[in-house]
């Protein structure tokens, strides 16, 4: 089913074949499968019996404030202040209304378990969530992919595609400190976490990986041959799935089947 919640939140989402079964929310990436229903074709979690929620990321999809990331990128936004960390933060203030909301469109028990899962800027928000809200709304287990776990590096890294490289300043500064789930990662040490990052990925990308991965929290998995994007560009959620994606389709799908139990 596909739909937006009372309060703006678009989402992709289906019900398990039982009300008690556990529940997984997910947000998108921001290069293919950028949308909720593009990330539900891409990795469907095949073969798991759970309620799956698929939610947009703020400033984006239907609510992108220009018509690509390109354009976004020359419009002259700060995207520190006035694009990644409004995302971040409005996206950690809506899970909690749009999951309550979504449990009773769904028919979940009010008790069911619950996994978070996130591919890049939205991977930054599922961890957000998970240490934020892991304790308050049970939390099992959550899942990165290919993760946007520290925002100052990878924002530096646009410097080839901007007129001038961004110039950060106090405020910025706050937002990237609050995006470092690196300096961050004992917020993350508590319970179940899984890291999934393409062999191929960017440099800003798996940089932060490998420094996250050195302090021993979590599990991380790399995946020869895969590159960033999950999907294939042009954009097409009816397109043929990548062979990356089935990979971390199945790695997720297992691992979430395991954490979250029966």
């Amino acid at each position: 089913m596909h739909g937006t919640t009372s309060t703006g939140v678009p989402y992709t989402a289906r019900a398990a074949t039982r009300p008690e079964a556990p529940i997984v929310v997910g947000w998108h990436l921001l290069d293919p499968p950028s949308t909720p229903a593009a990330l539900a074709a891409a990795l469907p979690l095949d073969g798991l019996d759970r309620h799956v929620v698929y939610l947009g990321l703020p400033l984006s999809g239907e609510r992108a404030l220009h018509p690509d990331f390109e354009a976004l990128l020359m419009s002259g936004i700060d995207m520190v202040t006035e694009y990644f960390g409004p995302m971040h933060e409005q996206a950690l203030a809506e899970f909690p209304a749009a999951l309550a909301e979504l449990r009773g469109t769904l028919g979940a028990s009010a008790d069911a378990a619950l996994a978070v899962l996130g591919g890049s800027a939205g991977a930054s928000v599922a961890a957000e969530v998970y240490a934020t809200h892991r304790e308050s709304h049970a939390i099992a287990g959550c899942v990165l992919l290919n993760p946007m776990l520290r925002l100052r590096p990878m924002i530096d890294a646009t410097a080839g595609f901007l007129p001038t490289p961004y110039s950060w300043h106090p405020a910025a500064d706050g937002v990237a400190a609050r995006m470092d789930f690196v300096a961050r990662a004992p917020e993350l040490a508590h319970g179940h976490l899984l890291v999934i990052e393409g062999a191929d990925d960017e440099p800003a990308f798996i940089e932060s990986t490998r420094e996250f991965e050195r302090l021993g929290i979590g599990e991380v998995r790399y995946i020869d041959g895969v590159a960033h994007a999950l999907a294939a560009w042009p954009e097409n959620p009816a397109a043929e799935r990548t062979e990356g994606a089935k990979i971390y389709d199945r790695i997720a799908a297992d691992w979430i089947g395991e954490t979250t139990g029966a």
